[in-house]
């Protein structure tokens, strides 16, 4: 019953908290973003999918270090399955309002630059080609905040693969749609306290 009675406190200090304060020290983020999802309906389509989860902690106002994990599957029936995959650290930025001529848009949201640095590859599953090595990438973004706690992103995203193997070097800018839950931890540990 404590559990229960303390889970509910923290959502309503969740949504309670100001807009800017999802990003500050202290506060963690937790999500991810849909990349690209498609499913071929013509005769010989095939499917593309790639989800991107993310976490990070904010160890200044507006500036988040975490990690990335990027999964991809691309195929069709009679072809070659490609997979893909990337996993490293994270670091973001978020503007604040009315820095350097840009402003909130609505005043519910933040732009931000993201960049990544990790190890990734791709496997090609007829051929045997693949390609492993360092994968970093960089790009701006937009997180509307739909509530004080929850985020709906846009990102764009230049994100390449120096890759060792028979692929090499490989690179894309690519758009990805997600979302973003950040915690206040602070006022999480503070209503714990209070509760013991």
């Amino acid at each position: 019953m404590k559990k229960l009675i303390l889970t509910g406190i923290l959502a309503v200090a969740g949504l309670t908290t100001t807009a800017n304060a999802q990003i500050q020290k202290g506060n963690w983020m937790v999500g991810g973003n849909l990349a690209l999802a498609d499913f071929g309906l013509n005769k010989g389509g095939g499917y593309n999918f790639s989800i991107e989860p993310k976490g990070a902690y904010f160890i200044e106002d507006n500036i988040a270090v975490g990690g990335y994990v990027d999964l991809g599957f691309k195929g069709a029936k009679d072809a070659a399955t490609t997979f893909t995959y990337n996993v490293g650290a994270l670091g973001r930025y978020y503007v604040s309002p009315g820095e350097k001529g840009i402003d909130n848009l609505l005043n519910h949201g933040r732009w931000f630059v993201e960049g990544n640095v990790g190890v990734g590859g791709t496997t090609i599953s007829k051929g045997g080609t693949s390609s492993n090595g360092l994968n970093f990438g960089v790009g701006p973004g937009y997180s509307y905040f739909i509530t004080p706690n929850i985020g709906l992103e846009g990102l764009l995203k230049y994100d390449a693969n120096a890759g060792f193997g028979n692929v090499g070097y490989t690179n894309k800018i690519k758009f990805s749609l997600g979302f973003q839950i950040y915690l206040p931890t602070s006022k999480a540990k503070q209503i714990i306290n209070d509760v013991k």
